[in-house]
C-alpha cells in the first residue's frame, strides 16, 4: 500500500507574514516615500541667486550647510536641516526593513500560499542578498544626510554611490526573485536597471552631461520608487495576513 500524500513537504515551511516584526519592516521600506516631500518642500525654499532647478542641480546642493560657491556652483539652502533629516530618515527606514524583514518572508511575500523550500538554497540566498544590498543603501544615505557636500569629507560621496549602487542591484535581485510571483517584480527590475544604468553614464562621464540633476535622479529616483514598491507588497502581504488570523480568531471565539 502506497502511504498517503502530504499536503507539503517536510522541508517547507510558511514564514509567520503576519508577526509584528515583518509588520513594521514593511511600513520602515515604505517610509522611504517621505523623500520625495521633503525634496519639494527644500528645493522652494532654495535661496540661491537663481531659483533651483532639479535638471541641473544636484540633490546634494539642498543639503548644502552654506550659502556659497561649491564646486563651480552658487549654493543656498536654507531648509538643509530638511534634507539631511531626510535622508537619515530614508536610510534607517531602509536598515530597519534589511534587519527586520526575513530572507523567509521575502521568499513569499509576493504570492499568496507560497512556502519556503529549505531544499532550494538559490531562493533563500538572493533573499539574504536582498537584505544585505538594501542594508548597505540604508546605510549610505544616512552618511550622506549626516556629512553633507559641503563638510569636506569624501564620506559624503561615498555614501550616494552606496546608495545608487547597492540599492540598484538590490532591487535587480529582487526582482528576479519575484520574476515567477508577481507582475511588480517587472516594475521593480525596471527601476533597477535604470538606476544602475543612469550611475554607470554618471560615472563614465564625470557627470559633465548637459543636466546633471536629472541624471543624477535617474540614479536615485528609482531606487526610492523601487524600494517603495516592494514595500507596498510585502505591506499587502502581511496585511491580508494578519486580517486571515484575526477573521479565524472571531470565528474561534463564536464557536467557543
Amino acid at each position: 500500500m502506497s502511504p498517503a500524500p502530504t499536503a507539503a513537504p517536510a522541508a517547507a515551511y510558511l514564514p509567520d507574514t503576519a508577526s509584528t516584526r515583518h509588520y513594521i519592516g514593511a511600513w520602515s521600506v515604505l517610509s522611504v516615500l517621505q523623500y520625495f516631500l521633503a525634496e519639494a518642500v527644500v528645493a522652494i525654499g532654495w535661496a540661491g541667486p537663481r531659483p533651483y532647478d532639479l535638471r541641473t542641480g544636484y540633490i546634494s546642493d539642498l543639503g548644502a550647510l552654506h550659502c556659497g560657491v561649491h564646486a563651480g556652483r552658487q549654493v543656498c539652502s536654507p531648509l538643509n536641516w530638511l534634507m539631511n533629516a531626510s535622508f537619515v530618515i530614508q536610510g534607517l527606514g531602509l536598515l530597519l526593513g534589511a534587519v527586520l524583514l526575513t530572507s523567509g518572508l521575502l521568499c513569499v511575500a509576493a504570492r499568496h500560499g507560497a512556502r519556503v523550500d529549505r531544499a532550494h538554497r538559490k531562493p533563500l540566498l538572493a533573499a539574504v542578498w536582498v537584505r544585505v544590498l538594501t542594508g548597505a543603501a540604508g546605510a549610505g544615505t544616512v552618511v550622506v544626510g549626516l556629512v553633507p557636500e559641503d563638510a569636506g569629507s569624501p564620506w559624503h560621496y561615498v555614501g550616494a554611490i552606496t546608495y545608487f549602487l547597492s540599492g540598484g542591484a538590490a532591487l535587480l535581485v529582487l526582482g528576479i526573485l519575484w520574476l515567477r510571483q508577481t507582475g511588480m517584480a517587472w516594475f521593480i527590475l525596471v527601476c533597477g536597471g535604470v538606476s544602475l544604468a543612469a550611475l554607470a553614464t554618471g560615472l563614465l562621464t564625470r557627470m559633465s552631461v548637459p543636466e546633471p540633476g536629472t541624471l543624477e535622479r535617474l540614479m536615485g529616483y528609482p531606487v526610492t520608487v523601487g524600494m517603495a514598491a516592494a514595500g507596498l507588497v510585502i505591506a499587502q502581504r502581511v496585511h491580508r495576513h494578519r486580517k486571515e488570523r484575526r477573521a479565524a480568531a472571531r470565528a474561534a471565539a463564536a464557536i467557543s
